[in-house]
């Protein structure tokens, strides 16, 4: 398979079942921004941690994937006819976002409670984390915008909201277990 198809030249690409869209159209925004956030979701992953936390990122990727496909799908083609079997595409689950919630619910169990808003830093690999979350906010902002347009499943934007706390969690939990200082922001004095 060749990576390059010349398809896109014109500034056209083509959503799963080949509706084509211009580039810009914010679902391709939307799925974009999705692989943007995989990709730094990656970067976060290749940081020193606990091997428990890489293989949940691994799994939070592949979820990712499914989402992607979610957002690249138009409504009318989600159950596209190959040949004489239909081809489903995949979906997000509750249990999918069952797992962040129980995995923020135990990070959260080993640290001190939050009594004010953090800065986003203190070391590379929180620093990552929280750029990661950034972008997963973007990517859900994008999707709710999305789904004002063209309805998707409420799903995605369910679990992007839930990643983005998840993704928050996880840099107080790396901040931590690197043993570097949370820095609160106290707001100046008027």
């Amino acid at each position: 398979m060749k990576i390059y198809t010349k398809t896109g030249d014109k500034g056209t690409t083509a959503l799963f079942g080949g509706t084509r869209v211009p580039k810009y159209h914010i679902r391709i925004e939307s799925y974009g921004t999705v692989d943007e956030l995989n990709s730094y979701i990656g970067l976060v992953r290749d940081q020193e941690m606990d091997t428990h936390s890489k293989e949940l990122l691994t799994h939070i990727q592949e979820r990712l994937f499914t989402l992607g496909a979610i957002l690249a799908t138009p409504p009318e083609k989600e159950k596209l006819k190959s040949g004489k079997e239909r081809l489903n595409i995949p979906r997000i689950d509750e249990e999918d976002i069952q797992l962040l919630e129980s995995e923020m619910d135990t990070m959260n169990d080993s640290l001190p409670p939050m009594t004010h808003f953090v800065l986003p830093g203190g070391h590379p690999t929180v620093s990552h984390c929280h750029v990661a979350r950034c972008v997963c906010r973007r990517a859900e902002r994008l999707a709710t915008l999305l789904n004002n347009q063209e309805p998707i499943d409420p799903l995605v934007i369910k679990y992007l909201n839930r990643l983005s706390d998840y993704l928050f969690v996880m840099a107080r939990k790396l901040t931590k277990d690197l043993q570097v200082e949370e820095v609160k922001w106290i707001p100046k004095k008027l």
